[in-house]
């Protein structure tokens, strides 16, 4: 799966997760740069995207991301 696919389906998540439609998502992306992007919303954020590309992260993958463009570049390692 392309990195492109993957940004085009983590903006649908982000979206639901965070309820909105305003947040325009990119690889730099961070929890610093979302409004309401805390602990309890990166669990609800991780679980869908699991849930979404059929996968399962491991502690240290979690541990890795920091951005987006991480985040997608862990997906793409897992197809």
């Amino acid at each position: 799966m392309e990195k492109n696919e993957i940004l085009i389906d983590l903006q649908v998540i982000f979206d639901s997760v965070f309820k909105t439609n305003s947040i325009q998502i990119n690889e730099d992306t961070s929890a610093k740069d979302i409004n309401g992007w805390d602990s309890f919303t990166h669990l609800v954020l991780i679980q869908e995207v699991e849930k979404k590309f059929n996968i399962e992260f491991k502690l240290r993958e979690l541990m890795k991301m920091s951005n987006v463009g991480e985040m997608a570049e862990i997906i793409s390692n897992k197809f």
